[in-house]
């Protein structure tokens, strides 16, 4: 589960003239400087009655405004520590998490995916692609493709155009590729945090999704694997749609997969955030136990985290293999996602969020955790971005460590 900054220079505080002590004073010690006053010029010959005399009851502006000012830099100082302190601990604890060595059975189960873009299935791929999919996924540990057959419209409906040379694909990898499953992407934006998108509140909708499910595993499918977007932890109308789907998919003996928000760093996590930008962002790790119970395989998008390094963004990935593995129950498959993607912009980094440190950050979260877990992967975002140094580290760092 994403996303500049300016910073104005801060005015010096003002400091007070310097003035020459009066004569006599000084002769007959007594101090005439006053810290928190500005000192007086004696008088010359020029000066009136009128800029001599102050009038009465009227005191100097200055230190109130210097006392405002410093008031301003303390509080500013405060600011900036109560959230940087936090945020610098955090990272800390992320390097630290990225130390250490997997143990040697962390490697792929062979129930690994990939994320295939919409040409599979519009026309624009042939049988040779289908071919070159076959050895390039050759002595990998992919068992399923997610082949994206959307996006479903607003109101739920998928139109048969989206998907028109499915029947055609589906028989040419199950030749190709003996035991690799093709799954139906299907996904839209959600009104979550817009007026345009789809509405999970309205039981029409939801209903309209299961239709759209029923008529597309016509089509051949061997499962269906949902990407709803941005979808807000705690949301029960997304849990009865689960319920629905899972009923029709067990009635078809086909799978039922998501892909899934990534899980509170910090507990509660996503209220803050929510408070502060309006994007929630994450789920709670129980929430996410929630969906995981409702599936037969979750994939967490463990991308576009805002981490600016390798190594934090591989603590980053162990982390959250950690806290996904803690709650999905060993029934389910779960995935943890690969940036097979370069991109830079708010919340992605290309030059730290990189396969070698995903595929170590995996290993160790597992070896931590659960490291005989069987049913357990990687699945790799997109196949249509991905390079051969991408393919090269997936199976350095995953298949064959």
């Amino acid at each position: 589960m994403g996303h500049t900054e300016g910073r104005a220079t801060e005015p010096e505080p003002r400091s007070e003239e310097a003035t020459a002590p009066d004569e006599e004073a000084r002769a007959d010690g007594t101090d005439t400087t006053r810290p928190d006053r500005e000192a007086t010029v004696p008088a010359t010959d020029t000066d009136t009655d009128a800029t001599r005399a102050e009038p009465e009851g009227q005191s100097d502006p200055a230190p109130p405004r210097r006392r405002r000012w410093r008031w301003v830099r303390r509080a500013a100082l405060a600011l900036v520590l109560a959230l940087l302190l936090p945020l610098l601990a955090a990272e800390t604890a992320l390097r630290v998490n990225y130390s250490g060595d997997p143990v040697d059975g962390a490697r792929t189960r062979g129930r690994d995916a990939i994320w295939l873009g919409h040409a599979w299935v519009d026309g624009r791929k042939t049988d040779a692609d289908v071919a070159a999919l076959a050895e390039q996924l050759g002595g990998t540990g992919i068992r399923d493709l997610y082949v994206h057959a959307g996006p479903l419209e607003h109101d739920g409906t998928l139109p048969a155009s989206a998907y028109r040379n499915a029947r055609r694909l589906i028989p040419a990898v199950h030749r190709a590729l003996p035991g690799v499953r093709v799954q139906a992407w299907l996904g839209d934006v959600l009104a979550t945090e817009s007026p345009d998108g789809l509405r999970l509140e309205r039981a029409r909708t939801r209903a309209a999704v299961v239709a759209s499910t029923r008529q597309i595993l016509a089509a051949g499918f061997d499962g269906v694997h949902f990407d709803l977007e941005p979808l807000h932890s705690g949301d029960r109308n997304y849990l009865a749609l689960l319920d629905d789907l899972r009923a029709l998919t067990r009635a078809h003996h086909v799978l039922l997969s998501v892909a899934a928000h990534q899980i509170d760093p910090l507990p509660a996590f996503h209220s803050l955030w929510g408070t502060l930008v309006g994007h929630p962002k994450w789920w709670s790790q129980a929430y996410f136990g929630q969906v995981a119970r409702r599936v037969d395989q979750i994939a967490v998008m463990s991308y576009d985290t805002m981490q600016p390094l390798q190594s934090l963004y591989g603590g980053y990935v162990a982390q959250q293999t950690s806290l996904a593995l803690e709650v999905t129950p060993p029934t389910t498959d779960l995935l943890m996602g690969l940036p097979f993607f370069h991109e830079n912009r708010f919340g992605h980094r290309a030059s730290a969020e990189t396969v070698p440190a995903a595929a170590r950050g995996v290993r160790l979260g597992l070896s931590r955790t659960d490291a005989d877990r069987a049913r357990f992967g990687v699945a790799l975002y997109v196949d249509f971005a991905a390079t051969e140094a991408d393919w090269t580290a997936y199976r350095k760092g995953w298949v064959r460590p």
